[in-house]
C-alpha cells in the first residue's frame, strides 16, 4: 500500500512537513529564508553524496551545473549542518505514533560498518577478510530505528573506545537510559562509565567461562545461597578500593557527563593504563560489580535476552539500507580527508533517516486505512514490522530536483495516494 516515490521527491516531502532544509542556511548564527533553488542544490548534493555519485555524476543526472553544486557544497554542506538537519528529522520521527510502536526511544545500539575505500588516505587500513582497504562508520541507532550518531573510525582501531561519544553527545529528543553494543564494547571500563554518568550497558554476554564475576561473601557462604551461580562468582569484590577513590570517580563522570573530556580519549587512556594505577584498578572494579549485576539480569529474564537482540538486528538491518542507498562506484569511498569522510557518512545518515521517517508516515497512514475498513492490525504486530528498507524507494536514473513541482503533485493535505493494497500479498484471499 505504500507509494513508489524517487529519492528526491522523498527528501523534497520530508522537507515540507519538518523544515530540515533551513538547518542549511545560516549566517551569523542566523537562519536565513531558504529559496527554492538553493533547497534545490542542497538536495542535490545530500543525494550525490550519500549515494557515493559524486558531483560531476550528479549533474548529469539532475541537470544542475557542477560548478553550483561544488559552490552549494562548500558553503552550507558540513558536518555541523548535517548534524542539525539530522537531529530535526529524528526528533520528527520521535512524535510520530507509529515511531513510538516501534520503541520508547529509551533504548540504544551501536556497531561498525566496513566500507571500501580507494586511494591513499590516513583512515583506511587493508583488511584480507574485506578483500582491501576499508574504512569503518561507528553507528549509533536508537529502538525506533533512527540513527543519532555517526562517527568515521580507523577499521582496525577497537569499537569499545567510541561506545560513548555519540551517546553522550545526543542532542535530539530521544530520552535514552540503556545502550546495546556486540561483545566488542562490553569492556570493564565501559559498564563503569555507563553507570557512572547514570545509564546502563546492556551487551550481549557470551563465554560465561572466560568471564570474571565478583562475590561480597566467602566461596562456602555463596554456594549455599546460589548454587548454581555460585562457582561463577570467582573474584572477591574490592569494596576499600573503590570507596577510597569515589570522589575521583565521580569527577571523572562529571568531567565526561558535560563535555569537558573526549570519551573515546578517557575509555583509551583508562584501558590502556599500568596495573598499577589505583584510579584504573577501581574504575575497572566498579566495572565488574556492574557487569556482574548486568549478567544476573541477563541470564534470568528471557524477554531481557530478546529486547537486546532485536535492538542489535534492528542495527544491522540499516546496514543493509545503509549498503543500498550507498550504492554508485560499488560503494567505494574515494574522498581521501577525514573531514570529508565525515561529511559523506553524515550525508548517508541523513538519508537513511529521511528514508524511516518517510517509510513510518505511510505506514501509519496504511495502518489507518485498514483499520478504517474494519480490520484487525494489532500494535503487537506493528511493533515487529520494519521501516528501514528501500522496496518503495527508487535511486536510480533521472534525479529531478524540482522542488514546487514535487510538492505541486501532493494532495491538499500534503500526502501521496496510497497504491492499492493486493489482497493475496496480505494473505486475504487464497
Amino acid at each position: 500500500m505504500l507509494p513508489f516515490a524517487p529519492i528526491a521527491s522523498l527528501l523534497i516531502e520530508l522537507d515540507a512537513r519538518t523544515g530540515f532544509l533551513d538547518c542549511f542556511t545560516h549566517a551569523g548564527g542566523r537562519k536565513l529564508a531558504t529559496s527554492a533553488e538553493t533547497k534545490r542544490n542542497i538536495l542535490a548534493v545530500l543525494i550525490a553524496m550519500a549515494t557515493n555519485l559524486g558531483l560531476a555524476r550528479m549533474s548529469e543526472a539532475c541537470g544542475v551545473s557542477y560548478d553550483v553544486l561544488a559552490w552549494t557544497m562548500e558553503w552550507y554542506v558540513r558536518e555541523e549542518t548535517l548534524r542539525e538537519a539530522n537531529t530535526v528529522i529524528v526528533d520528527h520521527h520521535y512524535q510520530l505514533e507509529l515511531a513510538k510502536v516501534f520503541g520508547g526511544g529509551t533504548m540504544s545500539s551501536s556497531d561498525g560498518q566496513r566500507f571500501p575505500v580507494r586511494g591513499k588516505t590516513l583512515t583506511g587500513r587493508n583488511m584480507v577478510i574485506h578483500g582491501g582497504q576499508v574504512l569503518s562508520t561507528y553507528t549509533h541507532v536508537s529502538d525506533q530505528w533512527s540513527t543519532y550518531g555517526t562517527k568515521i573510525i580507523v577499521p582496525t582501531a577497537r569499537e569499545a573506545h567510541f561506545v560513548l561519544d555519540d551517546f553522550l553527545g545526543n542532542a535530539t529528543d530521544l530520552p535514552i537510559v540503556e545502550h546495546a553494543t556486540d561483545t566488542h564494547g562490553a569492556t570493564l571500563i565501559n559498564f563503569a562509565l555507563f553507570d557512572l554518568v547514570g545509564k546502563a550497558l546492556t551487551p550481549p554476554m557470551r563465554d560465561l567461562t572466560r568471564v570474571t564475576l565478583v562475590r561480597d561473601d566467602t566461596p562456602t557462604e555463596i554456594a549455599k545461597r546460589y548454587p548454581h551461580a555460585g562457582p561463577l562468582l570467582g573474584a572477591r569484590w574490592n569494596e576499600d578500593l573503590v570507596a577510597d577513590c569515589w570522589p575521583d570517580l565521580l569527577r571523572m563522570a562529571g568531567s565526561l557527563k558535560y563535555g569537558q573530556a573526549t570519551a573515546s580519549l578517557i575509555v583509551g587512556k583508562w584501558s590502556a593504563a599500568s596495573r598499577q594505577n589505583t584510579l584504573a584498578a577501581a574504575l575497572k572494579e566498579w566495572g565488574m560489580l556492574r557487569r556482574t549485576v548486568h549478567l544476573a539480569k541477563y541470564l534470568s529474564d528471557p524477554a531481557f535476552r530478546r529486547k537486546i537482540s532485536r535492538q542489535l538486528n534492528k542495527g544491522e538491518s540499516l546496514h543493509a539500507l545503509r549498503r543500498d542507498l550507498h550504492y554508485a562506484q560499488q560503494g567505494t569511498i574515494t574522498r581521501p580527508h577525514l573531514e570529508q569522510q565525515t561529511e559523506q557518512a553524515w550525508c548517508l545518515t541523513l538519508l537513511t533517516n529521511s528514508v524511516v521517517a518517510w517509510t513510518t508516515e505511510y505506514y501509519s497512514r496504511a495502518v489507518l486505512e485498514l483499520r478504517s475498513q474494519g480490520r484487525d492490525v494489532p500494535d503487537e504486530i506493528l511493533s515487529h514490522i520494519s521501516p528501514g528498507h528501500s522496496d518503495n524507494i527508487n535511486f536510480f536514473g533521472v534525479i529531478n530536483v524540482d522542488v514546487e513541482a514535487e510538492l505541486a503533485k501532493l494532495d491538499t493535505s500534503g500526502w501521496r495516494p496510497l497504491r492499492p493494497a493486493q489482497l493475496r500479498e496480505l494473505g486475504l484471499t487464497p
